[in-house]
């Protein structure tokens, strides 16, 4: 399947889990077997919207592969041509050993442990994308043996215990019969090859511990507790197996002035009564430098003001969010004498009705001493 998921389904890269439902169950109506009375083209359109689907309606695979692409998201199925057996199905079962004592699949070098590690950066650095460098210590291929496990010159050898299967048969009694069972040969710890020179450098294993330095390329837009996946850069496997892979999971500290909502930033600005009622132009910090953000007059508390393409840029879709500017209008908790009477003088002119002076909770308590 080389077609973009979404496309596939008909769906906008930002739709909704319910759009991508209703959009899979119009197609699955329209292209289902049953349906189409055996065509082959319907089939297999119906199993590319079902890969489709199962791979953008769970959150972390459709993060992979808007990310990294199909292949990292778990989701490719089986396309033309491809079958599903009994084989696969032991193989998914007994490991690829068959349990009534046939014959095994060949398998490859086993592979290296995978490594996870956590990173924290800051909110410019993951609106905006950076490529910071890790030191890990973990297992390397060896220099000397170039992974092989033997000494330079030397070659593993088959081994005499299973006869390079990687497996040896027990054949034990029940009340059925005969059970044959397939074990990994403890000789060759089921790799089907013994080595006779061992590399004195790795001990025959094919691997040291090093330390290493990795720089990670973190795409602008990550946020807290996403994680990166890193191809190939885990651990060695032993004797010449292939890597595995690096899990990054990204950690970003908080930030004193933004709150981030998805792909938006949240800003609170503070205002006095004076500059909410006559309006102001106030000079905000954002992600690209300071921008003088202008408050209409009469602006009321909780008012949001947005200023647009100055928040985070999105993962799934082109541009940026908007930084959300919220008006908080503080309220003097007290005021000079003149200050009161002003006040005062302007409700007096708009009519409206106010506390007479000294009937505050202050001003009472104080008459109770007297």
């Amino acid at each position: 399947m080389s077609r973009d998921f979404y496309e596939l389904l008909g769906v906008d890269r930002n739709a909704r889990d319910d759009e991508i439902k209703r959009a899979y169950r119009a197609l699955a109506r329209q292209y289902h077997p049953d349906a189409n009375d055996g065509d082959a083209e319907a089939e297999l359109r119906f199993k590319e919207i079902s890969v489709a689907y199962e791979t953008l309606r769970d959150p972390e695979r459709r993060r992979r592969y808007d990310m990294f692409g199909e292949r990292a998201s778990g989701g490719a199925g089986p396309g033309p041509g491809d079958t599903f057996g009994f084989s696969d199905l032991f193989e998914s079962f007994f490991g690829g050993r068959d349990p009534f004592g046939g014959a095994s699949r060949q398998r490859g070098p086993v592979a290296g442990a995978d490594v996870e590690i956590a990173i924290e950066l800051s909110l410019a650095e993951a609106a905006f994308g950076t490529t910071p460098t890790v030191e890990l210590t973990l297992p390397v291929e060896c220099e000397h043996c170039g992974g092989s496990a033997c000494e330079p010159g030397t070659h593993p050898s088959r081994c005499d215990a299973c006869g390079g299967a990687g497996q040896v048969r027990q054949v034990r009694r029940s009340i059925l019969g005969q059970l044959v069972t397939a074990v990994p040969c403890a000789a060759c710890e089921g790799m089907g090859q013994q080595i006779l020179s061992p590399c004195h450098e790795c001990q025959g294993d094919g691997r040291v511990r090093a330390q290493r330095s990795i720089e990670l390329e973190v795409p602008a837009g990550v946020d807290d507790g996403q994680r990166l996946r890193v191809p190939g850069r885990g651990a060695a496997a032993p004797r010449g197996g292939p890597p595995g892979d690096l899990f990054v999971t990204i950690r970003v500290r908080s930030h004193p002035d933004f709150a981030r909502d998805g792909d938006d930033l949240v800003h609170v600005v503070r205002l006095s009564v004076a500059q909410a009622i006559l309006g102001v132009d106030r000079t905000i910090e954002t992600l690209d430098g300071d921008e003088v953000l202008t408050v209409p007059p009469g602006t009321q508390p909780g008012a949001t003001l947005r200023l647009k393409g100055r928040g985070v840029p999105s993962l799934r879709r082109r541009g940026r969010g908007d930084l959300l500017v919220r008006i908080d209008v503080v309220v003097p908790e007290r005021l000079a004498p003149r200050e009161e009477e002003l006040v005062r003088k302007l409700a007096e002119l708009r009519a409206e009705d106010v506390a007479e002076p000294g009937k505050g909770p202050i001003s009472r308590l104080r008459s109770a001493f007297k």
